[in-house]
């Protein structure tokens, strides 16, 4: 099947190697020059675990290719992803969908023949009715609309492309529905995936209500550990009793600094925005006691710093592992791992900072900040180290307590993200500090 995929960022890129990887004949359309050159070169613009390895493997045979010109791939494709950004609005209320709008209506009018639209960028609830308009009125005739929302996860990207847990597409004629099982077809064939096929608002709200519901999950944890820090329980074992439960499970059930990235912030804010609008009063209040105990974990992470510390950290050398939101992606957009450490530099600690991919792209944010270019430089002399983002190199390496601790100045980690093996770190001598557990000192 001949393929578009227009947006070739965080969403659009991975998408398009996985089409290629499926069988497709693709084109991907970005309109920044400079990232539209490096995909055509065969890598991608931002590290994402397996993109580039499709992309080596499909760019130089043709099948995956890269362009600036919307028309070229109105002309090529039979079937045109939309994979634009929808970042939320600056007031908060909802998504700036401008550039799903502004893509739909400059490729309307270049479709002569028959072919399906198909978006996939998470948008406002509302919007896709928005947009049948701009096709009704732009297109040609047979030009069908599908809203087929995405459920990735940043890091995990190109596999939750080509090995998705649903696939959802929001129709309304059947000759879209062809669309969608064709383009889908080898994936559908390993009878392992469910399709649902619904209506266009329908896969909207399911879209928003997903990741709502996944935001609450991690938020009703990191509140757990609040009520634990105060009566000095253990979160981890109250969180693994809690995942035995069929009904809850334990993914996502790990306290730490919240959510970040491109994603769950924007959706759940937006979805907050939308229901309080619509009149849905304790759904809001839910979904806005969901963001506020999300916003608290990190000044819960600063005064476990503190604490760890033992004094203010003004003045204190700090190591602070990872800046990207979490492992697997260079992606820094909304890091709570990056707040902290800017939450640490603004409290006067001499903080550096080191991401095993991500560096290059914090220091672009935040370039007042320090930032070591390996682990040894950025734990060289550290009074207290941070695991802020659980890159396996840090929380899997059996080794790495122990030669880590050859260049600290005290063994004190203060682990964010609930994401190490405190015995492996006790046993070689540190002092581990987690949110919602007691702290764990080694014997003496």
């Amino acid at each position: 099947m001949r393929v578009s995929v227009i947006g070739c960022g965080h969403l659009g890129a991975p998408h398009a190697a996985a089409m290629a990887e499926l069988g497709h004949e693709v084109i991907g359309v970005e309109l920044n020059p400079e990232t539209c050159r490096i995909l055509q070169s065969g890598r991608g613009a931002f590290y994402e675990k397996g993109l580039d390895d499709l992309l080596a493997k499909h760019v130089p045979t043709g099948r995956l290719r890269f362009t600036s010109n919307l028309a070229e791939a109105a002309e090529f494709a039979d079937l045109h992803f939309i994979a634009v950004g929808t970042p939320l609005r600056e007031d908060g209320r909802g998504y700036d969908v401008d550039q799903v709008v502004g893509a739909v209506r400059s490729l309307a009018p270049l479709l002569r023949r028959p072919c399906t639209i198909v978006g996939k960028s998470t948008v406002t609830v509302g919007t896709v009715a928005r947009l049948q308009e701009i096709v009704t009125a732009e297109a040609a005739d047979g030009v069908d609309l599908v809203w087929n929302p995405e459920f990735l996860r940043e890091g995990h990207a190109v596999e939750d492309s080509l090995y998705p847990d649903r696939i959802v597409a929001g129709l309304t004629s059947s000759a879209a529905q062809k669309a969608i099982e064709e383009v889908y077809a080898p994936i559908l064939a390993r009878n392992d995936v469910t399709l649902i096929v619904t209506d266009p608002p329908t896969a909207e709200v399911l879209k928003s209500a997903a990741n709502a519901f996944l935001a609450t999950k991690i938020s009703y944890i990191n509140a757990m550990a609040e009520v634990c820090e105060l009566v000095g329980a253990d979160v981890s074992t109250v969180a693994y009793g809690l995942g035995i439960d069929p009904r809850i499970g334990h993914g996502g059930m790990r306290p730490g600094i919240g959510y970040g990235g491109g994603c769950l912030p924007k959706d759940t804010g937006a979805f907050t925005w939308r229901v309080g609008d619509l009149g849905a009063t304790h759904a809001h209040a839910l979904l806005q006691a969901v963001e506020d105990v999300n916003h608290s974990r990190l000044d819960a992470a600063t005064r476990l710093v503190e604490r760890a510390y033992g004094a203010p950290v003004d003045g204190a050398r700090i190591a602070v592992l990872g800046a990207s939101f979490k492992a697997g992606t260079s992606d820094v957009r909304n890091s709570p791992a990056l707040r902290l450490a800017g939450r640490l530099h603004e409290a006067g600690a001499r903080a550096v900072i080191y991401d095993p991919e991500s560096n290059d792209a914090a220091r672009r944010l935040h370039p007042e900040y320090a930032y070591a270019g390996d682990a040894a430089t950025a734990l060289e002399g550290a009074e207290v180290v941070v695991l802020a983002t659980e890159w396996p190199q840090f929380t899997h390496d059996a080794k790495f307590p122990s030669s880590a601790g050859e260049v600290v100045q005290r063994k004190v980690l203060v682990d964010v993200r609930n994401a190490v093996d405190s015995d492996a770190w006790v046993a070689a001598g540190w002092e581990v500090w987690q949110l919602g557990r007691p702290e764990q000192l080694p014997k003496v």
